[in-house]
């Protein structure tokens, strides 16, 4: 797999002069040139990416499916996430690619707060649309960005990070308007999630498959699991985890008490592979054991 590697190479790529700044810099896509190059075909970048696209038309590929880009979004790309492009198909339009390099995130609090902000790890299909005021308001913050590159010196870094971590905090802001105005499909999709949890449980896949996951599920629903946990914790207050853990935790307590199933056998049939760990987790979250649950229940 190729690997852009730093800022600069990625400039080279996009047939643009060397970054104002070797760690971070705001691209002008109206500027950018994509040289034909091989790379596009299945690439990796070594740094984040915060794209504002308008009117860019054409395809991506990210993992097994390709996406349309042809209205105004943001979208959002982690370290080492394998992407493609089909250049024969690619207009740039405008916008702007805010690209920085971990190494400029040292020693500041970002470095690790970045991780909170699951829509670095959302698919394509999954980004987000702004509207004009919203647009308006990040390409403010972008334009702020650039103009601090001009110039290098102590407060730098302080000040770009300020400005991204603004930028971050308003795409959340926004991704969770997205998911709140868009309540038809949100339905249809919490639905859906609650049918799959049924389904998997009371049919006993668990006790051939094994231990529901976040991955697994997110995959049925073709989201990513990062967009699907963001989704479901904005409508319900609860990630896939939680959600998952409380039908199990349901279902378990549903075999203790109507049936005389040992707890190694009801471990076994909600897809542990330790009796232990069943118990581990049934005594979290109920604060009983599961032998107690089902000695305390009989007796009521």
């Amino acid at each position: 797999m190729n690997a852009i590697q730093s800022v600069s190479a990625f400039h080279r790529l996009l047939s643009l002069p060397e970054p104002k700044h070797p760690l971070v810099s705001v691209i002008n896509l109206s500027h950018s040139i994509f040289l034909e190059d091989e790379i596009w075909k299945g690439f990796v970048n070594r740094f984040y990416c915060v794209a504002l696209k308008r009117e860019a038309k054409g395809k991506i590929r990210y993992g097994q499916q390709h996406y349309d880009y042809d209205k105004g979004v943001l979208s959002f790309t982690a370290p080492n996430q394998v992407q493609y492009l089909d250049l024969q198909n690619m207009e740039c339009g405008s916008g702007y690619l805010l690209i920085f390099h971990p190494d400029f995130l040292l020693k500041h609090p970002l470095a690790s707060a970045i991780k909170n902000y699951g829509f670095f790890s959302y698919a394509v299909n999954e980004a987000l649309h702004l509207s004009a005021d919203e647009e308006n308001d990040l390409i403010e913050i972008l334009q702020k960005i650039d103009k601090e590159c001009q110039h290098i010196d102590r407060h730098t870094q302080e000040i770009i990070l300020s400005q991204i971590d603004l930028l971050l905090s308003y795409s959340n802001r926004f991704y969770e308007r997205q998911f709140i105005t868009r309540k038809n499909s949100n339905h249809q999709l919490l639905t859906k999630f609650e049918r799959f949890l049924d389904d998997y449980f009371d049919s006993e896949q668990s006790a051939n498959h094994g231990l529901l996951t976040v991955h697994l599920i997110a995959e049925a629903m073709n989201l990513s699991p990062n967009y699907l946990s963001d989704l479901l914790r904005i409508h319900t207050g609860q990630n896939t985890q939680q959600h998952i853990h409380e039908k199990l935790i349901a279902k378990a307590k549903e075999k203790l008490s109507t049936t005389n199933l040992s707890v190694s056998e009801i471990a076994y049939a909600l897809g542990f592979e330790h009796a232990q760990s069943f118990s581990t987790l049934f005594k979290k979250k109920t604060k009983m054991a599961p032998m107690e649950f089902r000695a305390s229940f009989r007796i009521n």
